[in-house]
């Protein structure tokens, strides 16, 4: 059961960030929020690399794929981010708060690691940044005004994507902390597509 979980999580994160290459460049901009981003692509170079650097196991193939990916979305990130953003945020303000992200995501991940060592950080602090992608899929609905770089399928894949290891880490290895923050990953997932389904509804031409 443990292996089938995973491997749904796996496949659902990989729509996730497929389906985000697809939109950011159909919807020119960028479908992950940028702090959720950049913690996203410093998790997984860093696991990843660990991955190839202790050996490969069904984990690794996804983190290796999903790093990857995340390479397109970050592109889609500064290719189209910049304009996201009030005018008085000058190009080179855009570069150099990009480059504060990353640089911060990455002390971020490797301080997780410091103080938890490799596998209690990686899932600590993949929990934790996953909640707060969670409460910032809804605030960029709310700042876009509607689903402008959004899809449907994100959400609900982001949501069983979040739901499996929840269930694997939360329950079967008995981890109070990943179930709670796993559960309300749940909740703010579930609002999410709630308003995009609501917002796909109302766009929905009548006959």
């Amino acid at each position: 059961m443990i292996l089938f979980l995973t491997i749904v999580s796996g496949l659902a994160w990989s729509v996730v960030y497929v389906d985000a290459i697809r939109i950011g460049f159909k919807d020119r901009s960028y479908a992950i929020p940028a702090a959720a981003l950049g913690l996203n692509f410093a998790w997984e170079t860093l696991y990843a690399a660990r991955s190839v650097a202790t050996g490969i196991d069904v984990q690794g193939v996804f983190n290796i794929a999903w790093g990857l990916a995340d390479v397109v979305i970050v592109y889609t990130f500064l290719k189209f981010g910049r304009s996201e953003l009030p005018a008085w945020v000058t190009r080179r303000l855009f570069v150099g708060w990009a480059l504060l992200l990353g640089v911060t995501s990455f002390a971020v991940q490797l301080l997780f690691v410091a103080e938890f060592g490799w596998d209690d950080a990686s899932r600590y602090a993949a929990f934790l940044q996953n909640l707060l992608m969670s409460g910032l899929f809804i605030a960029m609905f709310v700042a876009r005004g509607g689903p402008r770089g959004q899809t449907l399928l994100i959400a609900v894949a982001k949501w069983i994507g979040t739901l499996a290891p929840t269930i694997v880490f939360g329950w079967y290895r008995g981890s109070p902390l990943i179930l709670g923050v796993g559960l309300l990953c749940s909740v703010f997932d579930l609002v999410y597509i709630g308003l995009l389904w609501r917002s796909r509804r109302r766009l929905r031409p009548r006959a």
